[in-house]
């Protein structure tokens, strides 16, 4: 095999949903097919690079020129309640159920003595001030049910105990085991629908 392509194969696997094989199919299909797959995932991805940020006040995906991002500036949003979840990607699943209709804030991970993820490396104190600042009268847990996601909801709790805000948390309409992101939006809305207090 050519060298760029095992570069480009290994490169693809490490995606997720991407395995040696379909990797190594991917990248066969882009080299063939250089103009209508190769071309535009460039392009796409170096437009990706160039623009896409965080939203320095949620942490959501949004563009460099859009920060604060659309969701965090939409006064039709109820600025009443935040919903905490662990990655910007989950924001992306929340706002396909359809359910949820307040603000968000993504922790940037969640606690994990193994990857040695922390608190000091979670945005907790921007929640805290976020929580003060914004007036939140109650706070939305939306964080994976396995065990550091539990881990990660009662270090939360307990940060915020002294603020006086209402905490709650989804309903465990969700696997065991399993992430925001891998949810369908049918078991998010219901979870959020029928979310319990922490």
């Amino acid at each position: 095999m050519i060298a760029p392509i095992e570069e480009l194969q290994l490169r693809l696997a490490k995606l997720p949903g991407f395995g040696r094989r379909s990797a190594a199919r991917a990248a066969l299909a882009l080299v063939r097919e250089r103009a209508r797959l190769m071309e535009p995932l460039q392009a796409a991805l170096a437009a990706a690079h160039d623009t896409v940020a965080c939203c320095s006040r949620c942490g959501a995906f949004t563009t460099a020129d859009a920060d604060p991002c659309r969701t965090c500036t939409d006064p039709s949003r109820d600025g009443s309640v935040v919903c905490v979840v662990e990655e910007p990607a989950d924001i992306v699943s929340m706002e396909s159920s359809g359910a949820f209709r307040g603000r968000y804030h993504s922790l940037g991970g969640k606690l994990s003595p193994a990857r040695r993820m922390g608190p000091e490396k979670l945005r907790l104190a921007e929640l805290a001030d976020r929580v003060v600042r914004e007036g939140f009268a109650e706070v939305l847990l939306a964080l994976s049910t396995d065990m550091e996601g539990d881990a990660t909801a009662g270090y939360v709790a307990e940060y915020l105990k002294g603020t006086g805000v209402k905490i709650t948390r989804l309903a465990f309409g969700l696997p065991a085991d399993s992430g925001i992101a891998y949810s369908d939006p049918l078991t998010l809305k219901r979870a959020i629908v029928n979310r319990t207090v922490q």
